[in-house]
């Protein structure tokens, strides 16, 4: 019985990459599609990935893909990688090195043969065993739903096969294959799945595999349809600051914790979900950092840093000259000048009397503590209450440019000058002027 495989999955496709390890369930998937190219159209090409963790019976398995696909006429590449090595480096799983080792491999296979689809062999069982894992760690939906049909280029038409269907049909043809025999170990837990809980199961329903497979793909379309109003939720909740806090707090908690997952770079755990849905309840500034990002709630709104924003690196001004600043995306002239009772409402330009400039002037970010007396309104502030005042967000504030001399700060960027620097009509000064970067 080989009516579960899916060839719709290889619909469209001009050539077709077949990932074979060798055993079984691959050569399985080599040979029906195969079977199934003059009429979808397609050409088969194969890939091995050879993993070197089973030293002679690695390079057993890499030479009989390559003898095999020989034989019938299909063009194969092989790699092969230092998982072990490539784990203790990255600090990773053996099973979950392997798995980014090989799927680099493909993707680079596939592009190097022109390949539009990558096949892989999961079968139902595989689906299942997926399923329970992922229920013994706790995982919503999206783990429930098992492993996805489709991902990008890769297709999986094997899905609703038994392992028993590909080993009649491989004995009716005298097919031959490779046995891993790390498979009969109970080193992963995949395999203690796979050999103490699902003969339970089957022995409760028989064709449970495939039951698993129908309530995974049940929680997929629920997933995406879940995702769906999250992905509605963020663009109807966002504007150019973030995403309304508030409008995240009042969201169900099946809406809200998927506008978190959408808004994160990478994957994140319960916790760190719980930890960015808390910003939303609370007010003023605050942050919380998980993979990948800081969540920052400024003005009400919550938004995810994947870049930290530096400062603005101090620079001295010469008596006449330009600075570029790209780091906050503007140009500094100054220049020697006269006064004449100038005024400039946007605080992009100042005359500092060279009779009031305490030594050398700089251009910086602000400092901790940071004060100054401000012009024309006779009072002192630090610069966290100006930008406070201005509504300029924390991660934004060491972007704004502040000029200061030996005394302290001289004036900020957009925002105040100080009182002990204004000039008098007629008098000579330093001439400082912002401009935007084009």
């Amino acid at each position: 019985m080989t009516e579960g495989f899916d060839f719709s999955a290889l619909s469209g496709a001009g050539r077709v990459l077949c990932a074979v390890s060798g055993g079984a369930d691959s050569v399985y998937l080599l040979h029906r599609c195969l079977e199934g190219a003059e009429a979808g159209g397609y050409a088969v090409c194969a890939a091995h990935y050879n993993h070197s963790l089973r030293g002679e019976e690695s390079d057993r398995d890499e030479s009989f893909v390559a003898d095999m696909c020989a034989a019938l006429g299909v063009e194969c590449v092989t790699g092969r990688g230092d998982v072990a090595a490539f784990a203790a480096e990255r600090r990773l799983g053996t099973e979950e090195a392997a798995r980014q080792l090989r799927y680099e491999f493909l993707s680079s296979a596939a592009d190097s043969l022109g390949a539009d689809l990558i096949a892989t062999a999961h079968n139902a069982g595989d689906n299942a065993e997926t399923l329970l894992l992922n229920l013994t760690r706790g995982s919503g939906l999206r783990g429930l739903g098992g492993i996805p049909p489709r991902r990008g280029r890769i297709v999986r038409p094997m899905l609703a096969v038994t392992r028993a269907e590909v080993e009649e049909y491989l004995s009716a043809r005298g097919i031959a294959y490779m046995e891993d025999s790390t498979n009969a170990l109970d080193d992963y837990s995949r395999n203690r799945i796979r050999h103490s809980v699902m003969p339970v199961l089957r022995g409760i329903n028989p064709r449970f595999d495939l039951a698993a497979g129908r309530a995974a793909a049940l929680m997929r379309a629920d997933e995406e349809f879940l995702e769906s109003l999250a992905r509605s939720f963020v663009e109807k909740n966002s504007d150019s600051l973030g995403l309304s806090a508030a409008a995240l707090a009042s969201a169900p908690r099946s809406v809200s914790s998927r506008a978190v997952r959408l808004l994160a770079p990478r994957a994140l755990s319960e916790a760190h979900v719980d930890a960015v849905l808390a910003l939303s309840e609370g007010t003023g500034t605050a942050f919380a950092d998980v993979p990948g990002a800081r969540f920052v709630r400024e003005n009400g709104r919550i938004r995810a840093l994947t870049e930290m924003p530096g400062g603005i690196t101090a620079r001295e001004i010469p008596m006449s000259g330009e600075i570029e600043l790209p780091e906050a995306g503007l140009v500094l002239r100054s220049s020697d000048s006269v006064y004449r009772g100038e005024i400039n409402s946007s605080l992009n330009t100042f005359f500092f009397p060279y009779s009031k400039i305490c030594g050398t002037i700089y251009c910086m970010s602000g400092q901790p503590g940071d004060a100054l007396r401000i012009a024309r309104r006779g009072c002192t502030k630090k610069l966290s209450d100006l930008f406070a005042e201005a509504h300029i967000p924390a991660l934004s504030r060491p972007l704004v440019p502040v000029l200061r001399d030996g005394e302290g700060v001289l004036a900020v960027y957009g925002l105040a000058s100080a009182e002990r620097a204004v000039p008098k009509p007629g008098e000579r000064t330093l001439k400082i002027e912002f401009a935007k970067i084009n």
